[in-house]
């Protein structure tokens, strides 16, 4: 009997009983008011005289110096101590390096910015070995930035970045007894923190607010500002996480890798809460751990992130190290909600359905519609991928294939009529589809069975897409179905083609039975699968995969092809581990 067999209603929708119903998030672009109003927010810091508003006292010394939880990229210190800044693709050599220069990518110049680096250079560098190239660089940006408030050196989430960077990496950045250098840095923390108090709530909302105003937050504790300002950056912060988070944790955006940042912020504001000797509020305790135990969620076997949302994998070793650095223990979110992500595992299997819609607009630009999409595992070895994205080194792959890589078609599940199940417009924006995911969770005797549909569909084709997956308790056997059902008015005209898509890691050797109905599955270095299926004509093509430094490699994908009636079919699949 299927899991969502329909029995009763609620809010006027038809559900199931242990069924939940998750609605695309309703929160739009921002408003013309909104958006009035922070360009004029903007043009008013760009006025000399706005400056005036930044005076005050310079404190002389920090009260504290909260110790980085996260570790850092040895290879990219490594590189800085060379005379190299290096950040995803692009390198740039150090001697004239100018903040300012328009060559550097937005990624690149916000790294740079908001000096993230020292994080690296810690890891490959002592105190002494350092601190000379360390200062060399924050001279630099205090001659070009210290006094002039420009957008690119002066956004609020780069602030709140900048004082936690330069507050747990002082002793790199103030380690000679030069009063003039102390006095400069000092100050430029100083305005900067009175920036944020007046600006945090103008950030974008998202991981730019949460930024700036945990950025409040470690000023009032590590620089000047006491109970007021504490209070007050508190109040911000919760504020901005009741607007960026899932009651489950997950952030709004549905990114695995912003849901990783997020991680990493906390864990550095929880540390900027112990140097400063004061209790972290429970609520945000709360929020770390549900960030934690969110993000776990989305990772695989070889414990590196599952591909969503223009995300990639990343690497295992970030991921470990944020995890750590957060001082939480938490188990990965197994029944998510707005999150999103159901994960399923047993013994050395584990797989990531995503079972909710897109997110909205105003929290993820260039979100994927990627509805009822899955990745497996089979211990360290991927299997079934999404083709990933570009990540955060969005200038890695041409405009032309992030935007492909976004369509349904690039993710592992079904496509109707060559169509994307949510549609992506020409202006990159996400319109109209899946608006609801009706979701089921059963996992009796050990054996997980998650069921979701979408009403992607329904308009174009009067077709609702379900689909159900079957881990079986030793992980040895993954049974599927999509189910096309008819959805209110009959549709007429000619069949539609589908095309049900299972994108296979790079390294996966794919050989075709004889019947033409199956495969075989030799993962280089690991297991081998058979995988068979019923109401469609199988066959091999190419694909490509995106890895976590946003490299493209080659990649082969299994394609179940036919057409459906207009009453709806089921199309079966079934993956086995040879033994």
């Amino acid at each position: 009997m299927s899991l969502l067999e329909k029995v009763r209603t609620y809010d006027g929708q038809e559900i199931e009983p242990g069924k939940r119903l998750i609605r695309a998030g309703d929160v739009q672009g921002m408003s013309f008011a909104e958006r009035l109003a922070n360009q004029l927010h903007r043009l008013a810091w760009r006025a000399p005289f706005q400056g005036m508003r930044l005076r005050g006292r310079c404190p002389l010394k920090l009260l504290a110096v909260p110790k980085d939880p996260i570790a850092g990229e040895k290879a990219v210190g490594e590189a800085l101590l060379s005379g190299v800044l290096q950040h995803g693709r692009e390198s740039y050599p150090i001697k004239g390096l100018d903040f300012a220069d328009p060559r550097f990518s937005p990624q690149l110049s916000d790294y740079l910015q908001s000096f993230a680096w020292l994080r690296d250079l810690a890891a490959a560098a002592t105190r002494e070995k350092g601190a000379r190239l360390a200062e060399h660089l924050v001279q630099r940006w205090l001659a070009l930035h210290a006094d002039q408030v420009t957008e690119r050196a002066w956004r609020a989430d780069l602030w709140g970045k900048r004082v936690l960077f330069w507050a747990a990496y002082a002793p790199y950045i103030l380690s000679r007894k030069d009063l003039v250098h102390r006095s400069a840095v000092l100050n430029a923390l100083a305005r900067g923190a009175r920036y944020l108090d007046r600006g945090a709530d103008k950030a974008p909302p998202g991981l730019p607010r949460i930024t700036a105003w945990i950025g409040v937050i470690a000023s009032a504790l590590v620089i000047q500002g006491g109970p007021a300002r504490l209070g007050k950056g508190e109040a911000g912060l919760s504020r901005a996480l009741a607007a960026a988070l899932h009651e489950d944790g997950g952030i709004t955006s549905r990114s695995p890798m912003e849901q990783l940042a997020l991680v990493e912020l906390l864990g550095q504001l929880r540390a900027a809460y112990i140097a400063g000797r004061q209790e972290m509020p429970g609520e945000f305790g709360e929020a770390l751990a549900g960030s934690v135990a969110a993000l776990l969620a989305a990772t695989l076997g070889d414990e590196a992130l599952s591909s969503w949302q223009g995300g990639n994998m990343l690497s295992r070793r970030r991921v470990a190290a944020a995890v750590e650095g957060s001082g939480v223990t938490a188990r990965p979110l197994r029944q998510a909600r707005g999150w999103g992500y159901q994960r399923m595992a047993a013994k050395h299997s584990v797989m990531v359905f995503d079972a909710a819609p897109p997110p909205p607009a105003r929290a993820l630009k260039g979100g994927c519609a990627s509805t009822l999409a899955f990745e497996l595992s089979d211990g360290m070895h991927r299997l079934v991928v999404n083709c990933g994205g570009a990540g955060i080194d969005t200038t890695a792959l041409s405009h032309g294939l992030n935007q492909a890589l976004r369509n349904t078609a690039a993710h592992s599940t079904l496509t109707l009529g060559d169509r994307n199940s949510t549609a992506i417009l020409e202006d990159g924006s996400l319109g109209k589809g899946v608006s609801q995911v009706e979701l089921a969770r059963d996992e009796a005797g050990g054996v997980v069975t998650v069921e979701a549909s979408h009403d992607g569909y329904c308009k174009r084709f009067a077709l609702t897409h379900q689909r159900r997956l079957t881990l079986s308790a030793n992980g040895l056997e993954l049974e599927g179905e999509d189910v096309l059902l008819a959805a209110g008015r009959k549709r007429r005209g000619n069949p539609v083609p589908f095309a049900v898509r299972f994108h296979l890691a790079p390294g996966v050797e794919v050989t075709s039975t004889a019947d033409g109905q199956g495969a075989l599955l030799r993962v280089k270095g690991g297991n081998v699968w058979q995988f068979r299926c019923r109401g469609g004509q199988l066959a091999i093509d190419e694909s490509l995969w995106i890895d976590g430094s946003a490299r493209q490699h080659p990649s082969t994908q299994l394609v179940i092809t036919g057409e459906t009636p207009p009453d709806g079919m089921t199309i079966g699949w079934h993956f086995k581990r040879a033994a």
